[in-house]
């Protein structure tokens, strides 16, 4: 959720033009193909409001429910692993376009689910979606941005995505509010979740339309004999004055010598299991980002504050301030990362989200009081929730997938950022589908397991991370 399985980014060329002639046509195809990432973020987070009313209908427990939910990343993981090889057969737009009706097709099913097992299928297909667009986006943004730009052009895509978490939490509460704070009140001869899930047919549209009002990715005409094709693309995004024939010439050459690593050169030299240390801090990245629990935010944070009292109206309110920070962090590290580092930022998020998480842990340990929390411990919760969201936007949601872009040497980093992002995707599965059983068990005691991974993390960044910053991608082995 809050972070993207992204394609590593072609190395700067010297034959872009610094200053294109029509930059806010490229930033309309930028943002056109950002759009993807915002159904990442609205897809992946709109099911927090139809937790509850799920629970409720189906009249199932805690650990039928988290499988439901958490169904959808095994979708991720697939079509993650799978949209390189699709875009690379048909391209990237129709890859988008593919993206676009599954997304709607998606929506609509989950809406209008006639048994529990539909409804899985749905979010399976949504997810599908969701990984696909992790990959497409990210890549095909960087095969059209100029070099000049390209930085701040493929931060598109993670502002996309935030803000995409933040309006499925507005539009959630707003669905609410008709329903007269019901979750499961009739809005139309649908329940209010119905609404929720469903109102993602209009952004998926959105998307596809879009999709086709912006060019093919100059690098994938090439890589089909379009040439002429490819010349005219270049010209739009990188101006008239461009060296077209040096540009095609330069981008076939890059692409024929590219190395296609695969998962034999992860391994130590001589050893048909060992991974290579970095591709293990890699994984360690990875992991950690989701073992402090933050995709519980964006999941389960309506049933998290009405598990504890809280009404259901406060509670979706409550999600949107939440995701509302999340967006104030990630621009907060989109302006810190390149000044003061990977590294530094990844250890002050680290540190603000352990004492975050103390402090709910601590909250969530007193005693209802009329099913309700203490006042005290009630306002610490909120506020602690809110900290954490806000260290964790400005530090591991952005950090991690810096360092897992520049961190491992050219020959093995396609396929090592694979496996980092397949590893995350198993840590986002493992936290959402164990959280309602967990908080089930003991509230306070499933924070303090989320604490303890944030104070791990700690020693595992002083000891194992180096910093990239200011590096070429050449100088990291």
């Amino acid at each position: 959720m809050t972070d993207t399985a992204q394609a590593p980014t072609p190395p700067p060329s010297e034959g872009r033009a610094a200053h294109p002639d029509h930059l806010g046509h490229v930033i309309f195809i930028t943002a056109s193909a950002a759009m993807g990432g915002f159904l990442f973020g609205y897809d992946s987070s709109v099911i927090n409001g139809a937790v509850e009313a799920i629970r409720d209908r189906y009249d199932i427990g805690s650990g039928t429910l988290a499988q439901v939910i958490a169904i959808a990343l095994i979708g991720c993981a697939i079509g993650a692993a799978t949209a390189g090889r699709i875009a690379d057969r048909i391209g990237r737009i129709r890859c988008m376009q593919i993206s676009a009706v599954l997304f709607a097709v998606s929506a609509v099913g989950s809406a209008l689910p006639f048994a529990l097992w539909d409804l899985a299928f749905w979010r399976i297909v949504g997810g599908f979606a969701i990984g696909m667009a992790s990959v497409i986006g990210p890549a095909y943004i960087a095969e059209v941005a100029p070099a000049a730009y390209r930085g701040r052009l493929g931060s598109f895509q993670q502002a996309a995505i935030v803000i995409g978490i933040a309006i499925s939490q507005l539009v959630n509460y707003g669905i609410l509010q008709l329903a007269d704070g019901e979750q499961r009140g009739e809005i139309g001869g649908l329940e209010a979740w119905q609404w929720m899930l469903g109102v993602m047919v209009v952004p998926a549209f959105l998307y596809g339309m879009l999709s086709f009002a912006i060019p093919e990715s100059p690098r994938f005409l090439i890589s089909v004999g379009r040439i002429d094709r490819a010349k005219e693309v270049l010209a739009e995004v990188e101006g008239q004055g461009a060296d077209l024939d040096h540009r095609v010439a330069e981008i076939d050459r890059a692409m024929r010598s590219e190395h296609k690593s695969t998962f034999k050169d992860l391994l130590v030299t001589g050893s048909r299991a060992k991974l290579l240390p970095i591709v293990w801090v890699g994984i360690g990245l990875s992991v950690f980002q989701q073992l402090v629990g933050i995709n519980v935010a964006f999941y389960y944070s309506a049933t998290l504050w009405q598990s504890v009292g809280i009404d259901p109206s406060s509670s979706f309110f409550y999600s949107f301030t939440t995701s509302i920070i999340n967006i104030i962090g990630t621009v907060i590290a989109m302006v810190l990362v390149d000044r003061v580092g990977r590294k530094p930022l990844a250890l002050v998020g680290s540190i603000g989200m352990a004492i975050a998480l103390a402090f709910e842990a601590w909250a969530f340990s007193a005693d209802l009081v009329d099913g309700k929390l203490p006042e005290t411990q009630g306002v610490v919760a909120l506020v602690a929730a809110h900290v954490f969201v806000l260290f964790f936007a400005l530090s591991w949601g952005v950090v991690v997938w810096v360092f897992l872009g520049e961190m491992f040497p050219n020959r093995i980093r396609a396929a090592a950022l694979g496996v980092a992002a397949s590893a995350q995707w198993i840590a986002n599965w493992a936290i959402t589908a164990s959280f309602p059983s967990l908080a089930d068990w003991n509230l306070s005691g499933t924070y303090i397991i989320y604490t303890v991974f944030a104070v791990l993390s700690i020693p595992f960044v002083l000891r194992y991370v180096k910093e990239t910053k200011g590096k070429a991608l050449e100088e990291m082995g």
